[in-house]
């Protein structure tokens, strides 16, 4: 079931449908579907894309809390965000929690830290 979720969630990032992933999330953790890498991927994704930072950021910690296993996918999507968002404070917090979670950063991490 969580792979279904996180599938249908990856193809509503893809194509722009950010509301549509926040809705995904919220029913899976109310049927206490497993939330995965990927799932948070998308999602953080979805907010990048739709400018909401904060949502962002939100789920990023949410993650953390969870012990849900953090990559440089959903570290990327957090910092750009934060980055779209003009929070530069809060990217370059999460870019040193890169380095703290033994994360490799990529291209992406350091273009989306500098832009």
């Amino acid at each position: 079931r969580s792979i279904s979720f996180s599938s249908a969630a990856s193809a509503c990032e893809k194509v722009g449908r950010w509301e549509q992933v926040l809705q995904l999330l919220h029913k899976m953790g109310k049927i206490k579907a497993e939330l995965s890498t990927i799932t948070f991927g998308a999602a953080i994704s979805a907010c990048e894309k739709g400018i909401d930072w904060k949502k962002g950021l939100q789920l990023f910690s949410s993650m953390t809390l969870r012990n849900v296993e953090l990559s440089t996918v959903t570290f990327n999507a957090t910092i750009s965000a934060c980055e779209k968002g003009e929070e530069w404070k809060s990217a370059l917090q999460v870019f040193r929690q890169v380095a703290q979670k033994a994360v490799k950063p990529s291209t992406i991490t350091f273009n989306s830290i500098i832009s």
